[in-house]
Formats: C-alpha cells, sequence, structure tokens
C-alpha cells in the first residue's frame, strides 16, 4: 500500500501563520527614578508618618505600596500634592502619608506608577524600642572622645592622652589670633574632660551645655546605664575649671604663625604625649596645652558662661540629692557662688565664649542666667535649702528678662530650656505662650519648605537645629500635654534621620544610609564607626566647596551625594570637610535630649 502525503490539518495551519505574524505587545516603558525619603529609624503606632517622594515631576495620584519584611504588600496610599521642587533633576516632593501603619514590624515603601523607587527599611515599634537604642548610642560618642587617663575600652584605640594637663600653665587671653602667648605663674590639674569636636579642644562653654542636657536626660529617665560614670566624667573635669572663685574657659589653643594648635595636625590624642619638645617648637602647645580664664581672678564673670555653669553644677545637685547629698550641697554651693559673681552689665560682643571668639560666639546671657538661677532654685528645692526663696525670686527676674526669640533648643540659645525648667519650678502661662510662639514661627518655616524642615536646606548646625526643634516640641507637650506641635515635632526628628533631600542620617549608626568619613581625627584614623555622633549635616553650597578645594586628599571620601545637591546647599560625606561632616558635643548633646523625649512619648 502506499502512503498518502501527510498534510496538517487547516486549523493548525492558521494558528501557525498567525502566531508568526502577530504583533509582539510593545514592552513597558521604562518609569523615571524616584527617590523615597523617610525616617529610617522609624514611628511609633501613634505619630504621624509621612515620607517624601523627589521625583522629575509632579506625581500627586500615583499609587505607593508599604511592604512588610516578606515583600507583602499591607498599605497602599496616593502621593499627595507636591510641596515644591528641590533641585534640577528632583522638580516635586510628593507626601505619602503612611499614618495608617500601626502593626509593628520591619516595612519600606514602593512606587511604580509614573516613577519607580524603593525606601530604607523603616520600623514602627513602642517609641521606647525605637530610640531608647539611639540615646544609648550617643554615649558611646562621648566615650570615644573623653580625654585624659580614664578611658572606656572600645573600637576606637582610645588610651590615656594630654597627661601633661595635670600640671598645665595658665596663659593670659590673647588679645588676638596672631599674638604670642604670655603665661602666668599659676598650675592647674585640667585633666579629664571631653574633645569638643573633631579637634581636642576643651571647652567650658560646650562641656558646660551637653552637661545639662544629659543630666536632664538622667534626672528625667529612663536613662542608659552608661549615662551616670560619663556624666560623672564630664562633672569632674568642669569641677577642675572652677577653682577658687575663678572659671576656667577652655584648654588648647587654635595655632598661627608662631605654634602649631589643635586644627593643625592629624593624630590620634595620645600621640601629643610623647612628643619631644621644648618651648619655642612649633609644637610645643599640642603636648603643653594652655589654660586660659574668663576673667581675672576677683574680676567678674561673663554672665554667659557663669549661668550655663552654674546651671550645669545645679544639676548635678538635683541628680545627687538622695544618693549623695554632700556632693549634691558641694556642688549647689559652686552654682550659687558662680552666679553671685556674673557680671550682668556685660552683653553682645564683650561676651566671653571660647578663644577665639568666634569659635562658639554668644549674642546674649539673659537664657543662661535664668536657666541658671531656674536650676538652683530647683536643687535648693531638694536639698531643702534655706535660701530657696531668694534664688526662685531671681530665677523669676531672669526668666521675665528672656522670651520672644525665634529658635529652638542650641548651644547658643538655651531659652527654652529655661522656659521648660522654670516652669517646673512655678508653673507660668508665659512660658507656655514663649514656647508656643516660637514654636508657631517654626512651624510656618517648615510648612514652606518642601521636606518640612523648619531649618530649610542646609547650614551650620542643620541637624542640631533640627533635633532642637524636635526637643522644643516634645518639651512643650510635656510641660502642657497640648499634643499641637507633635507632628511638628516627628517631622524635625525625621529630617534629621533621613527625611531630607540626601537621604542621609545624620546620627552615625541610626538608619541604614549615614555619614562613613566623619571629619573627626578618632573616627578617620582608627577607621572606625563613631556610633551616636552628630554631624552638622548638609551646609551652605560654597562653605562646603571651599573646604573641599583647600585639602586635595582625603582619607575618606563618598560623593554620591552629589545629585542631591542644590545651588544653596550641598551635602558632601567627606572627612575633609568640617562644614557636613564633623560631630560635636553640643551636637549630640542636643541629639541626646530629643531621642529621649521621644522614647518617652
Amino acid at each position: 500500500m502506499k502512503h498518502r502525503p501527510h498534510h496538517l490539518p487547516l486549523i493548525l495551519l492558521i494558528l501557525l501563520t498567525t502566531s508568526c505574524t502577530a504583533p509582539r505587545p510593545a514592552p513597558r516603558p521604562v518609569l523615571p527614578a524616584a527617590r523615597i525619603r523617610l525616617d529610617q529609624v522609624g514611628w511609633a503606632p501613634g505619630e504621624t508618618k509621612v515620607a517624601l517622594l523627589m521625583a522629575p515631576a509632579d506625581v500627586a495620584g500615583a499609587k505607593a505600596t508599604v511592604v512588610d519584611g516578606h515583600g507583602d504588600p499591607v498599605l497602599t496610599v496616593t502621593a499627595g500634592p507636591s510641596r515644591g521642587d528641590w533641585n534640577k533633576r528632583y522638580r516635586a516632593i510628593n507626601p505619602l502619608d503612611l499614618t495608617a501603619l500601626r502593626t509593628p514590624g520591619t516595612y519600606r515603601v514602593r512606587v511604580d506608577d509614573r516613577v519607580t523607587a524603593e525606601s530604607p527599611a523603616f520600623r514602627i515599634d513602642a517609641a521606647g524600642r525605637l530610640f531608647n537604642p539611639v540615646v544609648a548610642d550617643t554615649v558611646q560618642y562621648f566615650q570615644a572622645h573623653r580625654d585624659g587617663a580614664d578611658q572606656v575600652g572600645g573600637a576606637w584605640q582610645r588610651t590615656p592622652a594630654h597627661l601633661e594637663d595635670r600640671a598645665a600653665t595658665v596663659y593670659h587671653t590673647p588679645v588676638d589670633d596672631d599674638g604670642t602667648l604670655e603665661p602666668t605663674a599659676t598650675k592647674l590639674d585640667v585633666e579629664g574632660g571631653w574633645f569638643d569636636a573633631g579637634d581636642y579642644l576643651k571647652f567650658t562653654h560646650t562641656t558646660a551645655y551637653a552637661l545639662i542636657v544629659m543630666q536632664l536626660v538622667q534626672r528625667d529617665g529612663p536613662a542608659p546605664a552608661a549615662l551616670t560614670a560619663e556624666i560623672r566624667h564630664g562633672m569632674d573635669w568642669l569641677t577642675r575649671m572652677y577653682r577658687q572663685g575663678v572659671l576656667y574657659t577652655q584648654v588648647g589653643v587654635a595655632g598661627n604663625d608662631q605654634y602649631l594648635g589643635d586644627h593643625d595636625t592629624w593624630r590620634l590624642p595620645q600621640a601629643d604625649d610623647e612628643l619631644d619638645v621644648q618651648p619655642g617648637d612649633r609644637r610645643y602647645y599640642l603636648r603643653y596645652r594652655p589654660v586660659f580664664r574668663a576673667a581675672d581672678p576677683g574680676e567678674p564673670i561673663s554672665p554667659n558662661l557663669a549661668g550655663r555653669v552654674a546651671a550645669a553644677f545645679a544639676l548635678a545637685a538635683q541628680v545627687e540629692a538622695d544618693s549623695d547629698p554632700a556632693r549634691a550641697k558641694s556642688h549647689l554651693d559652686s552654682a550659687a557662688r558662680l552666679l553671685g559673681q556674673a557680671d550682668t552689665s556685660m552683653s553682645g560682643e564683650d561676651l566671653v565664649t571660647t578663644v577665639p571668639r568666634d569659635f562658639y560666639p554668644e549674642e546674649s546671657s539673659s537664657d543662661d542666667l535664668a536657666l541658671g538661677w531656674a536650676e538652683v532654685a530647683l536643687a535648693g528645692k531638694a536639698l531643702g535649702d534655706r535660701r530657696l526663696a531668694g534664688w526662685t525670686e531671681q530665677a523669676q527676674r531672669w526668666a521675665d528678662e528672656t522670651g520672644g526669640g525665634d529658635d529652638g533648643l542650641t548651644v547658643y540659645d538655651v531659652d527654652v530650656l529655661a522656659d521648660a525648667e522654670m516652669y517646673r519650678l512655678a508653673p507660668a502661662t508665659a512660658l507656655v505662650y514663649d514656647l508656643r510662639a516660637r514654636l508657631d514661627k517654626a512651624v510656618k518655616a517648615a510648612a514652606a519648605d518642601p521636606m518640612n524642615a523648619a531649618s530649610g536646606a542646609g547650614g551650620a548646625d542643620y541637624a542640631a537645629r533640627q533635633l532642637g526643634w524636635a526637643a522644643t516640641a516634645a518639651l512643650y507637650r510635656r510641660m502642657t500635654g497640648d499634643g499641637r506641635y507633635d507632628a511638628f515635632a516627628t517631622a524635625q526628628r525625621g529630617v534629621a534621620l533621613g527625611a531630607n533631600g540626601w537621604g542621609v542620617s545624620m546620627v552615625i549608626g541610626a538608619g541604614d544610609e549615614y555619614p562613613k568619613c566623619p571629619h573627626d581625627q578618632i573616627g578617620s584614623l582608627t577607621h572606625t564607626s563613631l556610633t551616636g555622633a552628630v554631624v552638622n549635616g548638609p551646609n551652605r553650597a560654597g562653605r562646603v566647596e571651599s573646604l573641599e578645594e583647600e585639602t586635595p586628599d582625603s582619607l575618606c571620601s563618598d560623593g554620591s551625594y552629589t545629585e542631591f545637591d542644590r545651588e544653596d546647599a550641598q551635602y558632601l560625606d567627606d572627612m575633609r570637610v568640617s562644614a557636613t561632616n564633623e560631630p560635636s558635643l553640643d551636637f549630640t548633646a542636643t541629639g541626646m535630649l530629643a531621642f529621649a523625649l521621644a522614647a518617652t512619648d
């Protein structure tokens, strides 16, 4: 039998022909890239939670999905109207309201609608579980920056340093930055304390501020276990800086053409003790460090220093009142004596802070005096001191002199603390109104900023100012029970923790993206992360560029943030650039208080 040729059924031929000739679906267009900025530590369940979508154009109405740790969607939200542009690349900032997310867990936000973006991870959890660890981290910064023989073990490789400070020479305060230093016959033990910032100078002005804040955290609790010893270390040094009625302002000196100062050479602090130098050697003052006075013996003391140092002593008395009454009484007596020496006629550029003065220029002293007298009165109350009535009267007098300012809490303006502490002593409506007036101005400023930042896009002390506003709002709530500024406080905290144009947390170790190259000798030379340190953050563009150009070589630099720079503000993660990446005592202390207050809400 002959086999017949095999023929495909007609329907199959049609299908094959059709499948070969039909056009393929057009590929999905690639969506423009966007960025999501948010608080990288996270939020407590009941807080207002707003992430910010940085997009090349307004994407109001775009869908965003919150996914959990398994990638499963848990919430869908819609982008709100743009708050304004950021720079030429990111023309719109669209808010994403995540407030409905309340279940504890770790999450990310994803957008795949008109633009594509994914946020860093963040947590929803109880406030204490989120922020108590950050408070504990800030203590580590102080431990890493101890001076003297009493060191705390850690990755920062510290050993005893500047032991010559045990017999340091007191010098006359130089009239100008270029003059020679003239010694006095006085020797002083000023060993210990903390380095002020990335250098190794020690300032009474900033140490007192840090101790005020740290002792408020300790007094009002809960406080990390390590804080007690750190406060003791700082108070021991501050006590050495006020002897027999003389207040000393600093240890160490900035350099000039005649001698090297603490800003002129990078080294670990213990290296200074190994220098073989004699008088006249340009490195002499690195090992044998000068001490300067706030005023000559018998002369009245600059009121800003008298007020804030007295506040630190008086807070120590409050903290110690139950556990060590004798030590508390000694601290209270020092505080009261110091306030009695204040030259309250001094003002403006006559106020003493540091050498040179432009390191920390002060323009007012009434805030320091109000805080000093309030803390003395509170300490007198705790210890049952018979002088309480007179101290309360002085506190009220100086509280009436303050108020009307525009700042939140900063190292330059402690009005906010004065109001809060005076309210603790003697509640008064005027104190509430002063804080409310400050906060109302800040809320308006934040509303005009695309990232909802009260301090704008950048500037000097940027992160600390944001955290200072968060602390101010939290103190207002603690005073009054009024939560009208809660969302504002959360937003300002968020700016410092990543909800800014660069998406960088300005607290080292907090979140996924934080500075890796701080302008800090200890951190840079030991290649260790200065966990808990608060850096400046974005600053004026010209200032950042000038510092980058001054030093062509860098031990550590990350230039990945340049696409987010603006014409008026820049951020550079580079150890050369103090303007953006230098941590300091006052920055980190302000952060400690802000996070401690957040943890107790």
